[in-house]
């Protein structure tokens, strides 16, 4: 279901299989819904942030986000990596679904001193399981943070493709397309298309290799 899901959305930035909507690629109805939800995060809600690639957001489409945000909200002991996760679905559905009578729940805190503290190893495995918080306008503080650790993911970014770990490489892959002054010498552009020529077969990472195109204008 999570790649059915992944593959729809990536459809949907690419222009192609007709306007997204969430509740089409994952139905209310189905118990595995609000799973795929969190898994996915903001990714869920990307095509919206290109409002000419979704159709109007509707009644099933919210329910579907709600679903996911009380079924799945981080607990007290939960990772740094859960929290922003969820961080990132409730503050997509606060930027891209605008909408009066909507009333989504506050974005959660989320502490980023793990940014500056981790080995760079550890930081880029973290990183890259949140590379849905790379869309535009999302997670401003994290970005922040990230950039003065660029080196560091350009490093953990060959390191993932050396190892072929492709979700990893992509991830970060994709946050390095956000983040400025990319070592120029990394080679991000074809780096991307290398990791999705060899790895695409994952629809997550051809999702965050689309979503680094479409919305950072890399990896062409």
């Amino acid at each position: 279901m999570i790649a059915d899901a992944a593959t729809g959305v990536a459809l949907a930035l690419r222009g192609e299989g007709g306007p997204y909507a969430l509740s089409g690629v994952l139905r209310q109805e189905d118990t595995l819904t609000p799973a795929a939800v969190r898994v996915l995060g903001a990714d869920a809600l990307a095509p919206y942030a290109m409002e000419h690639l979704a159709a109007p957001f509707g009644a099933d489409d919210e329910a579907v986000v709600r679903q996911a945000l009380a079924a799945f909200p981080p607990k007290a002991d939960a990772s740094e990596v859960s929290v922003w996760s969820y961080r990132g679905l409730v503050e997509a559905s606060h930027t891209f679904l605008p909408g009066a009578g909507r009333q989504w729940p506050a974005v959660p805190e989320a502490d980023t001193g793990w940014v500056g503290s981790e080995p760079w190893p550890k930081l880029s495995h973290q990183v890259s399981q949140l590379a849905a918080l790379a869309l535009p306008g999302l997670a401003p503080g994290l970005a922040e943070q990230l950039a003065a650790r660029t080196d560091d993911l350009a490093r953990g970014f060959v390191r993932a493709v050396r190892r072929r770990d492709w979700p990893q490489a992509a991830g970060l892959g994709r946050w390095l397309a956000r983040l400025p002054d990319v070592p120029r010498t990394l080679g991000l552009d074809s780096g991307l298309a290398f990791v999705r020529q060899l790895g695409g077969a994952d629809p997550r990472v051809t999702l965050h290799i689309v979503a680094a195109q479409r919305f950072h204008g890399r990896g062409w």
